[in-house]
């Protein structure tokens, strides 16, 4: 499926962004324009069910990894030099990652696990009879947002098909990558709603970079935009220049 793309910046370097779901790429505004100024040509994509792309009949992680392989492939040359996901795109990210190579990955407390037991079944349940929520629950459940963000997520909520819910049925897929194809930083929320420290532990083991942006809940760069930018480009200004 050809997704929607946002197509940002001139620079050599080209960045792939893949948003969480509920969400799209007007998400990313803040961090496109900062990957922009430090050189990166930005590749945002709507997933299938989010934002301006079509709805699918089925939704799956692999099935979105190759929408975006689909999408994004045809308009680089070459290895993209980053690819980053949220939460459900952090997952995303990975397994587009494992096909397309980049040069560096950056998954943003990703669904490289879902919570077992009643906690998983709570979560489901959460997800599935949630109502989009008014713009106060909003505010009052995201206090460090930016009423831009406030903004841009209730019109993304307003776009999202809650059957992409159903992408999810199976948690079996949602696991960390099977091997390290690039070098790799994974950004954690304080408390992370999915990566536990053993998940951690194991990622860390598998030669990522593991971090915790202090003070931030799942959505990290929303919650301190700032000190989630200086986490990614100083992870990426440390890398060999190849990377």
């Amino acid at each position: 499926m050809q997704l929607a793309v946002t197509e940002s910046g001139s620079g050599p370097r080209t960045a792939i962004l893949i948003h969480g779901i509920m969400s799209d790429s007007r998400a990313w505004h803040r961090v496109t324009s900062e990957l922009e100024t430090h050189g990166f040509r930005v590749l945002a994509v709507d997933l299938a069910g989010h934002g301006r792309s079509p709805r699918a009949v089925r939704y799956s992680p692999a099935a979105w990894a190759d929408d975006v392989v689909e999408t994004v492939a045809p308009l680089i040359e070459g290895t993209p030099d980053v690819v980053m996901g949220h939460s459900l795109g952090g997952l995303v990210a990975s397994l587009v990652a494992d096909r397309m190579a980049p040069r560096a990955a950056i998954y943003i407390d990703p669904a490289f696990a879902f919570p077992k037991g009643l906690k998983g079944a709570a979560f489901k349940l959460f997800f599935a009879m949630a109502p989009r929520p008014r713009r106060t629950a909003l505010v009052k459940m995201n206090p460090k947002w930016h009423a831009e963000d406030v903004e841009i997520e209730l019109a993304t909520l307003r776009d999202w098909d809650k059957r992409t819910i159903l992408g999810f049925t199976d948690t079996r897929p949602l696991v960390p990558p099977v091997r390290l194809v690039a070098p790799s930083l994974v950004l954690l929320a304080e408390k992370s709603l999915l990566i536990t420290e053993q998940v951690a532990a194991r990622l860390r083991g598998q030669g990522m970079t593991v971090q915790t942006v202090r003070g931030t809940g799942h959505t990290v760069f929303r919650d301190d935009h700032a000190g989630f930018m200086d986490a990614v480009i100083g992870w990426l200004t440390a890398l060999p220049k190849a990377a």
